[in-house]
C-alpha cells in the first residue's frame, strides 16, 4: 500500500506538470511558479520513497510545500471572495486538477496513513526555509523582468511594504500548517499504537 500510494503522488504531481507544459505550448516558463516547484519536490522524493527509504523530515517538506500549493490554491488564488482572486481560464483543466487538488491530497494522505515516522515540532520551522527562498526569488526576479509570478508577491502592486506583510501572513500560516501536519502524523501513529496495544490485549 506504501509504494502504491507513492507511486500515485509522483505520477499525479508528474502528470500534471507534463499537462500543463502541453497546455501552455511548452512554455518552460511555467518552472518559476511555487505550484510547479513543489510538485516536481513531491514527485521526486514521492518515487525515491517508494523503492529507498527516506528520512522522514525530508517527506515532511515535500508534503508540506505540496500542502502549501493546494491550500494557497484554493483559498486565496481560486476564490473569488480573495483579494487575491486570479482568473483562469484553465482552472478545471487536468492539470490544475492535478496540481492543485490532487496532488496535495494524495500527499496529506500518504503522510497521514503512511509515513509514521515521527518528526520535532522544530521542522516546522526549517521547513520554512525553501519558501522564503523562493520568495526572495521571485522579488529578486520580478524587479529585474517586472512580473511576478502570483499576485501576493507582486512589489509592483503592492510596495516592498505590502508584499512584506502578506509574507509575515504567509510565514506564521505556513509555520502552523507545518506544525499541524507534524501533530496529526503523530495523533496518528498514537492511535495506531493503541488500536494494537488493545488487539494484543485482546488476544490475551
Amino acid at each position: 500500500m506504501s509504494v502504491v500510494m507513492r507511486v500515485l503522488t509522483a505520477v499525479s504531481a508528474l502528470a500534471g506538470i507534463v499537462l500543463l507544459l502541453d497546455y501552455t505550448h511548452g512554455d518552460g516558463g511555467v518552472f518559476v511558479y511555487f505550484t510547479v516547484q513543489s510538485s516536481v519536490i513531491i514527485a521526486v522524493v514521492s518515487a525515491v520513497a517508494a523503492w529507498r527509504p527516506v528520512p522522514g523530515w525530508v517527506r515532511g517538506a515535500a508534503t508540506l510545500y505540496s500542502c502549501i500549493t493546494g491550500t494557497v490554491y484554493h483559498t486565496l488564488l481560486a476564490n473569488p471572495a480573495s483579494p487575491f482572486h486570479v482568473a483562469d481560464s484553465g482552472a478545471h483543466a487536468p492539470h490544475n486538477i492535478l496540481l492543485h487538488t490532487v496532488t496535495p491530497i494524495l500527499a496529506a494522505v500518504t503522510w497521514l496513513l503512511i509515513d509514521r515516522e515521527p518528526v520535532r515540532w522544530w521542522y516546522a520551522a526549517v521547513w520554512l526555509g525553501y519558501p522564503l527562498a523562493y520568495l526572495a526569488f521571485a522579488l529578486i526576479r520580478g524587479a529585474i523582468v517586472h512580473r511576478y509570478p502570483y499576485p501576493f508577491v507582486d512589489a509592483g502592486e503592492l510596495g516592498y511594504g505590502g508584499v512584506a506583510i502578506a509574507a509575515l501572513g504567509f510565514t506564521v500560516a505556513f509555520f502552523l500548517l507545518g506544525l499541524l501536519l507534524i501533530g496529526l502524523g503523530a495523533g496518528v501513529r498514537a492511535a495506531l499504537r493503541q488500536r494494537t496495544r488493545v488487539g494484543d490485549a485482546a488476544e490475551v
